[in-house]
């Protein structure tokens, strides 16, 4: 489908009268668009199971006092 969007989009540009240049250009800036934009909606669909795993991490520690972590790495006192 994305294909064809992209076909379209080229066709459509030559038939305006942008050159082959311009039409190579768009199509450049249109991917790197669109993968940003991708990336960042991967981000934020991510992002709750991220802050998830975070809690889960300090709630661990937090049951275990430290007895699990490196001597360095214990708080003194």
């Amino acid at each position: 489908m994305e294909l064809l969007f992209v076909l379209g989009f080229f066709v459509m540009l030559m038939l305006t009268g942008v050159s082959l240049l311009g039409v190579l250009a768009a199509l450049a800036v249109a991917t790197v668009v669109m993968v940003v934009g991708g990336l960042l909606m991967l981000v934020i669909h991510v992002l709750p199971w991220l802050l998830l795993a975070v809690a889960a991490v300090w709630l661990w520690r937090r049951w275990q006092g430290g007895r699990h972590l490196p001597r360095r790495w214990r708080q003194q006192g």
